[in-house]
């Protein structure tokens, strides 16, 4: 069982816009040099459903081999075509992955008896831990937690889930409802100043993407966290809370990471895939404004 900070990484691109194996390599060494618990790498915050699958397959086979066990390497694979999914899992898992991260489908708001064949398909079909991944805002349905309870019953290597959602009051009874059955399910939070909610209700901690540029906030205030001490949990949370306005800049917020990414890491650019564009000048302004005083860049 999994607990603390998960840094959903973004997938580091060239000029051309391919994939940068060589940037991607020094931001994995810089994530977990600042102490986190795990990467996530082809998650949301990664541009999954902007790569195509021969591309995800080299990327993650690289990032399995530079990580060489120092954290665990989890791997997003949920997608519209569950056959495309179960192939990529079944990668995942030969190429030595500890676990996939499987979004819902999107486009289409589907039902949960929908949602329930989809897991169960390639929960059937895979032997490698599986965490679901609930994000709303972006597939247009929301899990239930007797859902996701359902499913973790009936298929034991269904282990966890990521609750992307903007309302705490939704994963509390996610971790009480399937927790109370099953206790090392792990339940984890997708924004960041959710991080000690979740963990105070009995969560997990966080899958949350500011950690690619402020990796040490996230594992110092799990520190502290740890041995009681919430007079400096309460001026790190102040600090997460400032930058949580890093989402509001521009949508999708994944050139705002890349971004941020870029004035921490100076090799790094940032750019996303097509059809994303970098922030303009005010944009920018806005951000650095957020993380003056407490990032160096």
């Amino acid at each position: 069982m999994y607990s603390g900070i998960f840094t959903p990484m973004i997938t580091v691109l060239d000029e051309n816009r391919d994939i940068d194996f060589k940037g991607n390599g020094e931001l994995i060494d810089y994530i977990i040099g600042g102490g986190v618990n795990g990467i996530l790498i082809l998650g949301s915050t990664g541009e999954f459903f902007s790569i195509p699958l021969d591309k995800k397959k080299k990327f993650i086979s690289f990032v399995i081999e530079k990580v060489n066990k120092r954290v665990p390497v989890l791997v997003g694979t949920g997608g519209t075509d569950v056959d495309e999914v179960v192939e990529l899992t079944k990668f995942c898992k030969k190429e030595g992955a500890d676990a996939v991260v499987v979004v819902c489908p999107y486009y289409f708001k589907l039902g949960e008896d929908s949602l329930y064949s989809y897991y169960s398909e390639i929960a059937e079909n895979t032997d490698i831990p599986i965490i679901m991944y609930n994000f709303p805002d972006r597939t247009c349905v929301n899990m239930s937690a007797e859902l996701i309870l359902k499913l973790a019953l009936k298929y034991k290597n269904i282990v966890g889930i990521k609750d992307t959602v903007d309302n705490m009051s939704h994963t509390r009874k996610v971790i009480q409802v399937v927790k109370s059955q099953l206790k090392d399910f792990m339940v984890f939070s997708g924004f960041e100043e959710y991080f000690i909610p979740n963990l105070i209700s009995g969560g997990n901690g966080l899958i949350g993407g500011l950690s690619n540029f402020a990796p040490e906030l996230f594992s110092e205030i799990f520190s502290v966290y740890n041995k009681d001490d919430f007079k400096t949990v309460k001026v790190l949370q102040n600090k997460i809370n400032k930058f949580m306005g890093l989402y509001d800049i521009a949508q999708p917020f994944i050139p705002t990471i890349k971004t941020a990414v870029s004035l921490v890491k100076k090799d790094i650019k940032p750019v996303s895939c097509k059809p994303l564009g970098t922030l303009n000048e005010v944009q920018a302004a806005k951000l650095k404004e957020i993380l003056k005083n407490e990032i160096d860049f």
